[in-house]
């Protein structure tokens, strides 16, 4: 008896396995998991492997000539079939998940068409060889076929039969290359698919139709054209490999540089569909990167740098690369004005020797000290087009022996500064747009520089270029009792005004700034500059919070999103301002139900009531739809306020949000607070129709 106790355990449990399939089976499409039983889906592609061995090892005893083959068989058959049935359950439970497709289907159908062969098997394992002979070869069929379609959902379609077609490679012209089509979805195809297709919709983002790219998924819209720092896309393909929102997925084929690059760069320059590569300005760094795989590659004989050194010189506003894969000259190129530092140019000492292109257009290189690329010995492609540069700088860049291209259109030209020019012999290329220099200037510089071929464009005559944003200075977004803001340019000659009620400034009635100012209660400020003969800039702005008194006690009613909790409702009061990106863990997330805190104020008698809180609508994240306010004095409660709140009206930044509530003169020793998340986005988002998210970081009584 003792001997056939695991044999019987074995057989009961065969019959639950086939019993709990046929009911997820009939009842499966209204199943809601708990999140254990998630975990244990998931288990699926890691338990797979076992029974298809075993079933196929037992299957395999058929047909060698043995008088103890039916007994190993059926221990074999017992066992994989156990497994097999488990692994079902788990693959079950897994497509609950973002999966359906007819490959899903297919991959369920063999599957559980296998374990009814492999049971069948076992409990006929005393008929003819015959006819366990015919099943044993049904059960490897089916085997094969349920890993054919579980690959295509893994691996993408025809995985299995890939390497056995004909694949034609196709020539193709820098005047026929097309951005999207010809650099980016094939990116998307070999990296990102897999996850993001018909059958496997992992966050419901589709990447395998134009129509799923440009809508995005359930974290938001894929990029903002124009602003690779605020597009989702690049946020998570530049995030650190162990972090879970880094994509692809750290178990994935990773993304190359060149292939970060070129997203990077297609969002940057506006993320068109249908453009040409030929179409773009060839002082873009993506034509200049994918122009440079149809023009022949240079050698360079000196060492390359260390792969590491050059990872960690990559931030968001500065690419270090090789110039073409395998090669040891770099390329760096600067992005984002406002928040250029000069003291990164040192960063790249540790490269120095194998930087051959440098690209610092439009940054403010005012009184930077250029001395230090001297010591760029490989140096031989500069830009430094509207950067303010003094003629003074440009005596610093005779001594560069290899520079043979140089770009400072844009920037006003001196004596010295001609004189610096007329010293560099060894340049090929010099381009000279809107430099203000004379005819009789140009004419003597051109004599000078016979060899070089000087581009002085266009004068452009009533051409008008816009100034970069000013910059606004201050300690910490939460600030205590006061704190000071200053405003700075790196043109001195502009002017910069501003204001303090979060409207837009103007050159006439907005004040001037002149010297730093005082904040002693929470302030929205913007900024701009103005300049004779320019167009003024964009804005800069900035929300500064100042900080409440700290709450006796405070209870959240509605607990918020369990995947946006922070750490509950201590995180409203803590007096640390989160950033402005929403899987921070640091913001509390309401969808289904509102924020509804009350804050005990024991003796003290606020006068405002303020909440902090994140705007970003490609994430589906807007401001409270409604915000009610009551005050309560001794556990009798009045409502106080009940306001309305201005909804976005088209998608921007990631920014932050404050609302600011007068309270009533008046006893009270608790307020309570409820923020409604609007219940259907507008007709112009993406997700129309569908509810919105309120996130909150801080609530502030004063």
């Amino acid at each position: 008896m003792n001997t056939l106790k695991p044999k019987v355990l074995f057989e009961n449990l065969l019959i639950f396995w086939c019993g709990l399939i046929a009911i997820l089976l009939v009842g499966g499409e209204n199943l809601q998991l708990p999140t254990w039983l998630q975990v244990a889906g998931r288990l699926h592609p890691l338990i797979l492997h076992f029974p298809i061995v075993l079933l196929l090892l037992g299957a395999s005893l058929l047909w060698i000539r043995d008088e103890n083959r039916i007994r190993y068989f059926a221990w074999l058959l017992l066992v994989g079939a156990n497994l097999a049935g488990a692994t079902v359950v788990a693959g079950l439970f897994l497509a609950t998940e973002d999966y359906s497709s007819e490959a899903i289907s297919w991959h369920k159908w063999t599957a559980i068409s296998s374990l009814g062969v492999a049971v069948a098997l076992y409990f006929l394992r005393d008929h003819a060889i015959a006819i366990l002979r015919l099943l044993s070869v049904s059960l490897a069929l089916l085997l094969v076929l349920a890993g054919h379609f579980g690959a295509q959902l893994t691996h993408g379609e025809d995985f299995l039969l890939a390497p056995l077609k004909e694949t034609s490679e196709q020539t193709l012209s820098l005047a026929d290359a097309e951005i999207f089509k010809d650099l980016v979805q094939p990116i998307f195809e070999s990296k990102c698919i897999v996850c993001h297709q018909e059958g496997k919709i992992k966050g419901e983002l589709r990447l395998d139709l134009l129509t799923g790219i440009q809508k995005g998924g359930k974290s938001g819209i894929l990029f903002i054209a124009g602003k690779p720092e605020l597009s989702l896309l690049i946020q998570r393909i530049h995030l650190p490999l162990k972090d879970e929102d880094h994509m692809p997925p750290k178990n994935k084929l990773q993304l190359t540089e060149e292939e970060l690059e070129i997203l990077s760069l297609w969002v940057s320059s506006g993320a068109r569909f249908d453009q040409k590569v030929m179409d773009l300005p060839q002082e873009e760094p993506l034509f200049q990167l994918v122009a440079a795989r149809f023009l022949a590659q240079k050698n360079y004989t000196f060492p390359a740098a260390d792969q590491d050194e050059v990872a960690s010189l990559t931030t968001f506003f500065r690419k270090v690369r090789t110039i073409y894969p395998g090669s040891p000259a770099l390329e760096v190129a600067y992005y984002g004005s406002s928040t250029f530092d000069p003291n990164s140019l040192t960063e790249l000492n540790t490269v120095r020797n194998q930087i051959v292109k440098l690209n610092l257009s439009r940054m403010p290189l005012q009184e930077v000290d250029l001395s230090l690329l001297t010591d760029f010995k490989n140096l031989e492609s500069l830009q430094l087009n509207f950067t303010s540069l003094t003629g003074k700088q440009l005596k610093a860049l005779i001594n560069l022996p290899k520079l043979e291209v140089l770009a400072i259109s844009g920037n006003t030209l001196d004596g010295e500064g001609i004189k610096a020019l007329a010293a560099m012999r060894q340049l090929k290329h010099l381009y000279l747009w809107q430099t203000g220099l004379k005819e009789q200037q140009k004419k003597e510089l051109s004599k000078v520089l016979s060899t070089t071929q000087v581009d002085f464009g266009y004068e452009g005559e009533g051409i008008i270029y816009p100034l970069n944003p000013p910059k606004i200075k201050f300690e910490s977004t939460l600030f205590e009792g006061k704190t000071e803001i200053s405003l700075t340019h790196p043109i001195r000659s502009t002017q910069i005004r501003y204001t303090l009620d979060g409207t837009l400034p103007d050159s006439i009635k907005s004040p001037v700034y002149k010297e730093p100012i005082l904040l002693t209660e929470s302030t929205r400020i913007r900024a701009k500059a103005f300049a004779a003969g320019w167009i003024g800039s964009t804005d800069s702005k900035e929300l500064l919070i100042k900080k409440g008194i700290s709450p006796t006690t405070y209870n959240l009613v509605t607990p918020p999103n369990p995947k946006y909790a922070a750490k509950g409702a201590a995180s409203l009061f803590d007096g640390v301002k989160a950033k402005a990106n929403h899987t921070s863990g640091d913001w509390l997330g309401f969808k289904d139900s509102p924020l509804d805190i009350t804050v005990a104020v024991g003796s003290n008698q606020p006068k405002l009531l303020e909440l902090s809180f994140l705007l970003h609508e490609s994430a589906y994240i807007f401001p409270p739809q409604t915000l009610e306010v009551w005050i309560g004095l001794k556990g009798v409660w009045k409502k106080v306020n009940s306001l309305a709140q201005a909804g976005s009206t088209q998608a921007e930044e990631p920014r932050f949000g404050l609302v600011s509530i007068p309270l009533p003169m008046g006893p009270m020793d608790q307020i309570r607070l409820k923020a409604k998340p609007i219940a259907k986005l507008p007709s112009w988002h993406p997700g129309a129709g569908t509810k919105g998210w309120v996130f909150v970081d801080e609530i502030l009584v004063h």
